[in-house]
């Protein structure tokens, strides 16, 4: 993972500098974001928060992605669209879960989408169609991003797969690791494919593990009686004594979760175990950064829908993390999760409760 780092910084070094943030009149429990994805720019000291663009926000109808900048965590800027998905692409939807990484001396946006009137075959009752996650590349990180590859998806086309994550192995391998979507598994996978140094597909798909192997997972019962068990949000960390982590997320008995495993080998190849839940109460798609202050912080959307962002000071314990508190001076959440707690204050004037 040193290597990884070290080439992520040199990445950042030769890339163009982002522009700083000039005005930051949001909190975050103004903004509309889902599964957002954060981005500490040393360079600028600047945090850059990316989610999928929300017209009620930009007041832009594209399709694409939307990114927030604050240099506290607490004060935000108006939004600003850093990707548009060019009409003439595949998709027709979607824009959902964006990740930004520095690669070779450029910022490069994982981003997925969707057309429902592209089908690929049934999965049972269910009728799959085109779904994955696209490449798109800028010299600043805040864009403009352009698509690479005409905006194929990078996993195989005839999988409908969602959530791409970019992960560089301890050899500096770039690999993207990925939700193969219930819809057509029935039982989501999370799967990896090793990358090209140009983040082209490598070779063929591999089962990193089955959500159903969590004991914390709750199938969802669908209207033809199928159950089916969700993955979504993998992101890889590498622990101070060097376990490989995983953030994910799915469903358990208090709605959307988010959740870790480790892998026993710790190599991407696994075999994988389950660790448990971090966040319950409907919040989950979570990602970790370092403040500048060397901070370990996570970030989940709470609720799943209408959903706002919700900032957690994290721990690394070695062979897992663990959630220290709730950043609520951040976030303004009035309804805590760790633990509840009658009364808890709000910077937004929400009633407080549990």
């Amino acid at each position: 993972m040193k290597a990884a780092l070290l080439a992520g910084l040199l990445a950042l070094a030769g890339a163009a500098p982002a522009r700083p943030v000039v005005d930051a009149p949001l909190v975050l429990t103004a903004m509309h974001l889902h599964d957002p994805w954060i981005v500490a720019d040393k360079a600028t000291k600047t945090y850059h928060l990316f989610t999928r663009n929300e017209v009620a926000m930009t007041g832009d109808k594209r399709l694409g992605t939307m990114v927030y900048t604050s240099r506290d965590l607490k004060h935000w800027s108006k939004p600003k669209l850093a990707f548009v998905l060019p009409a003439t692409v595949w998709a027709k939807a979607g824009s959902w879960a964006p990740e930004v990484h520095a690669w070779k001396g450029k910022w490069y946006l994982f981003t997925t989408f969707h057309d429902s009137a592209a089908p690929l075959g049934r999965n049972g009752a269910r009728a799959t169609y085109r779904r994955g996650t696209v490449l798109a590349v800028a010299d600043r990180i805040d864009g403009p991003y352009t698509l690479v590859r005409g905006g194929e998806p990078i996993a195989p086309k005839a999988l409908m797969t969602l959530d791409g994550s970019l992960y560089v192995d301890p050899k500096g391998k770039p690999w993207l690791v990925y939700a193969h979507e219930w819809w057509q598994t029935t039982v989501g996978t999370m799967e990896a494919i090793p990358l090209t140094d140009d983040l082209a597909a490598a070779g063929p798909p591999r089962v990193l593990f089955r959500a159903n192997e969590a004991p914390w997972v709750v199938g969802q019962k669908q209207p033809d009686g199928d159950t089916v068990y969700v993955t979504d949000g993998p992101e890889l960390y590498r622990s101070k004594t060097g376990k490989l982590l995983m953030l994910w997320s799915s469903y358990g008995k208090k709605g959307y979760v988010e959740a870790q495993a480790r892998s026993i080998s710790g190599g991407l190849e696994g075999p994988w175990e389950q660790l448990g839940t971090l966040v319950e109460r409907d919040s989950g798609h979570g990602m970790l950064f370092h403040t500048f202050e060397g901070k370990l912080m996570m970030i989940v959307h709470r609720p799943f829908n209408y959903a706002l962002g919700k900032l957690y000071e994290m721990r690394d314990d070695g062979d897992r993390l663990a959630v220290v508190r709730e950043a609520t001076e951040l976030d303004g959440e009035a309804y805590p999760t760790h633990p509840c707690v009658p009364g808890h204050s709000s910077f937004d004037g929400a009633a407080p409760g549990c």
